[in-house]
């Protein structure tokens, strides 16, 4: 019997260490997670994990795309075939909208996915600065970000005006040039309360909420700024809805919006991130969230539909979020999660609800074009959402009967990744100038065009119709990708596959920016 008690006795004793343990590396966690939500910088379990090479060089060249799209007088320019251009863009208004970037192998500049490539680098910078800072990146994302936000505010002139293109998309597709010679008219495209754009002015309002972030420590008049302009953008947009393709005609051959619900509470989603004001909240959980989160029912991430990523933002927050949430948000941000991980789920390959939406070598794929941005844009989410888990210490997600680990998340985005990056059936990079195979036929004017000719817009169709390679590599664009059957026509013509986006690169830096260390 004392026997016994002695070893009750001492077991009690571990019992109560165990106790004090977890109770000290609970709190500990906590404090982690307060100083996470309140620093909102580099996603802090990642910090100090070795460094991959190969996912850092292939970091490195994904950010010179910024470059070779950027718009105005180039500063410490790093592109040898890019000079100056659209310098008197907005002149006709009074603006300077000289900067932002031009959209894909054209030269327009359209403000909806130009501002969505600005929220997805945003988010980025947000979530791996730390990461990027340490293949010494950091600065030269941000330095990216704000040459689309000093062309985004100055495209604000006023609360409820704003130019959403430069441009006309029938006149600079009539033309094979470079960016440097063009010489056709370049007019403005405003969205107004006569005319209104729910869906741009919002995802302008999101790129602005998110960049004031970025640039909270860096430039605090700068931040407030932006700031100021993203609750403008905000209320504008929520004011007077509408669908800016319907208000516009013209757009909907090139960026036709599907719906402006998922903007808005996207919009409202990182306006709450970047104030902490409970408005936001309630935006995102009452009635809006009602009207258009469409819990339950998950949806592609991409340009034009921004739900998945709404739901994955606002995860963050009963993941990592130390503010008490009232009962009512608090059970639609549950829906929001539990939205989320239905998503997630069918990502996973093996999961009982994957989706068939991919090609027999593991490629998400929707759609023939420009597939890649629905791979990257899966993966980008996948490996947010394993750092939140890992952040807050949440082991599984629950699939209709399986659990699966933050690792598994973060599987399936290394294979969409590698896939990109070369391991494919084509055994080819869709990411130019990483590795040794990759397109040299890019649908895209600067690339095709040599130096040093001197050819305007109709003479230059030439180099569109030659068999010769690109005389300049598009270093750092993400091309469109892979039929369904895992095959790349490398043609210049064809721009289903063979054409890059600002966006594209903009995902594909988020999923590197994710991987350049290890957990």
């Amino acid at each position: 019997m004392e026997a016994e008690q002695s070893k009750s006795k001492g077991w009690c004793w571990w019992l109560l260490v165990m106790i004090i343990a977890a109770v000290v590396i609970t709190q500990t966690s906590l404090l982690l997670w307060r100083n996470f939500d309140k620093k909102d910088s580099g996603n802090f379990h990642q910090a100090h994990g070795p460094i991959n090479d190969t996912y850092a060089n292939a970091f490195s060249i994904a950010m010179q795309f910024f470059d070779v799209q950027k718009s105005g007088k180039l500063v410490n320019n790093k592109i040898a075939w890019r000079k100056d251009s659209g310098l008197e863009d907005g002149k006709e208004e009074k603006l300077d909208l000289s900067k932002g970037l031009y959209d894909a192998g054209d030269h327009m500049k359209f403000g909806f996915p130009m501002a969505f490539t600005a929220t997805i680098l945003s988010w980025a910078i947000l979530e791996y600065g730390q990461q990027m800072q340490r293949v010494k990146e950091l600065e030269h994302a941000q330095e990216s970000l704000k040459w689309i936000t000093d062309y985004l505010i100055n495209a604000h002139p006023s609360e409820n005006v704003l130019y959403i293109q430069v441009g006309d998309a029938m006149l600079d597709h009539d033309c094979w040039e470079r960016p440097e010679d063009m010489k056709e008219r370049r007019p403005l495209t405003q969205v107004n309360t006569s005319y209104p754009g729910t869906d741009v002015a919002a995802e302008t309002a999101a790129a602005m909420a998110s960049a004031s972030l970025v640039f909270k420590s860096i430039d605090s008049t700068y931040s407030q700024n932006l700031l100021k302009h993203a609750k403008e953008l905000f209320a504008f947009a929520d004011a007077f809805r509408g669908l800016y393709s319907k208000s516009i005609i013209r757009v909907q051959d090139y960026y036709n919006s599907s719906g402006y619900g998922d903007e808005l509470l996207w919009a409202a989603a990182w306006l709450y991130r970047a104030t902490g004001e409970e408005s936001f909240l309630s935006y995102v959980t009452k009635r809006n969230g009602d009207s258009f989160a469409n819990w339950g029912s998950p949806s592609w991430f991409s340009w034009d539909n921004k739900l998945a990523g709404t739901q994955v933002l606002l995860s963050r927050v009963s993941f990592l979020s130390s503010k008490a949430i009232p009962e009512e948000e608090n059970l639609n941000l549950q829906l929001y999660r539990k939205t989320a991980e239905i998503f997630l789920c069918s990502l996973l390959p093996d999961s009982p609800t994957a989706t068939s939406s991919r090609t027999r070598g593991g490629l998400i794929w929707v759609t023939e074009w420009d597939t890649n941005q629905y791979a990257m844009a899966s993966a980008f989410l996948a490996v947010i959402y394993s750092d939140y888990m890992f952040n807050s210490q949440t082991p599984t997600i629950y699939c209709s009967g399986k659990l699966y680990e933050p690792m598994d998340l973060r599987e399936f985005a290394i294979s969409q990744l590698e896939y990109v990056l070369g391991n494919n059936p084509m055994k080819m990079s869709y990411l130019v100038g990483y590795g040794n195979v990759f397109p040299q036929y890019v649908h895209h004017r600067g690339a095709s065009i040599p130096l040093n000719a001197k050819t305007g817009c109709k003479d230059g169709f030439k180099w569109l119709n030659s068999t010769d390679v690109n005389p300049n590599i598009v270093v750092g664009a993400l091309v469109g990708g892979p039929f369904l059957n895992e095959t790349y026509n490398d043609l210049r013509n064809n721009s289903k596959q063979g054409e890059p986006t600002t966006y594209n690169s903009a995902l594909l830096v988020g999923v590197l920016s994710g991987m350049l260390s290890t957990p």
